[in-house]
């Protein structure tokens, strides 16, 4: 493992252009809209959260595997591997990577089972369809992909830092954490590396709802008489900063970072508590799911339909 994150392979490898994510994302999107493609990122993100929490895994083995599933989709069409599959198969990896102990072959379907079936039963009214034979086979592929880099950094242990440093953290801390873990439902951990994740600077003063189903939702919002207000604050501490009423401009203006980079960290969590405000994934999901491209069956597959007849399909032969 690298001890410095500009020298690890997440860096090095795993930090993308967001044109080339883009590009190699038209293969999905001509089938689904963009925002039907947002919908989809949301929605395995969490049936791998609650695949997690089920299994009782740190948040952080949950975000190591959110990671490896979006860096497998990143570079692959959705149609290549069910993302049905690679959910727990990311979660059975991550479980390994970040120590936490190997989650048992009959406790790891056990858990896909029953979470599909009370949590995702208007989106998935059959059972988990796959084994541990195609874990482990997917594991195989995802990683190939990856070329076993699997060593992830995540925004946490910054973040921490930042609040220790501010001599906030009982105030500002479970919000801003909670607020990192929505990232997760973006392309952000594929783009930028975590410390602009925890630490975007922002120049305007951003009044906060609570409508959304995790934390807030952003309004942009500038001066009276159209002028700009050019303080600056970190992206996901500022949002905690203004719920908790915790005027923290001077620590904040002693920073230095990228500013363009940070101003489109900060638009991406804008847009997702935006459009998150709108999304009813019990109302929607089903139909979403109908549209994604799905893997191609080999020749003849149907003729296999037998105790083994799964396997065949949860893979794409083009």
């Amino acid at each position: 493992m690298a001890g410095n994150f500009w020298q690890s392979s997440h860096y090095l490898q795993w930090v993308l252009d967001k044109q080339d994510l883009m590009k190699e994302r038209q293969k999905d999107l001509k089938f689904l809209t963009e925002e039907e493609y947002w919908k989809l990122q949301i929605f395995f993100a969490n049936v791998i959260q609650a695949l997690g929490e089920h299994l009782k895994l740190r948040q952080q083995v949950i975000a190591t595997a959110t990671v490896y599933f979006k860096r497998f989709y990143a570079r692959y069409s959705l149609k290549s591997i069910d993302p049905v599959l690679m959910a727990p198969t990311c979660v059975f990896l991550a479980s390994k990577v970040e120590e936490f102990g190997v989650v048992s072959n009959t406790r790891l379907i056990s858990a896909a089972t029953s979470v599909l079936k009370t949590r995702f039963s208007y989106a998935f009214p059959k059972e988990f369809p796959y084994r541990m034979n195609h874990i482990l086979e997917c594991e195989f592929y995802l990683l190939e992909l990856m070329d076993c880099c699997l060593i992830v950094y995540h925004p946490y242990r910054p973040l921490l830092q930042y609040v220790q440093d501010m001599g906030q953290e009982d105030m500002l801390l479970p919000l801003a954490w909670r607020i990192v873990n929505d990232t997760y439902r973006t392309d952000l951990c594929l783009l930028y590396p975590p410390f602009m994740i925890a630490l975007g600077n922002w120049k305007w003063r951003l009044p906060l709802s609570y409508n959304c189903p995790s934390v807030c939702i952003v309004h942009i919002w500038s001066a009276p008489g159209g002028s700009s207000r050019f303080v600056l604050f970190p992206a996901c501490l500022h949002v905690a900063c203004v719920v908790q009423q915790k005027d923290a401009r001077q620590w904040f203006a002693e920073l230095s970072v990228d500013m363009e980079k940070i101003l489109e960290i900060i638009r991406v969590i804008l847009k997702l508590y935006d459009q998150w405000k709108n999304f009813d994934d019990r109302k929607e999901m089903a139909a979403v799911l109908n549209k994604m491209p799905k893997p191609k069956p080999p020749p003849n597959s149907e003729n296999d339909q037998g105790s083994n007849g799964n396997q065949n399909s949860s893979y794409s032969q083009s």
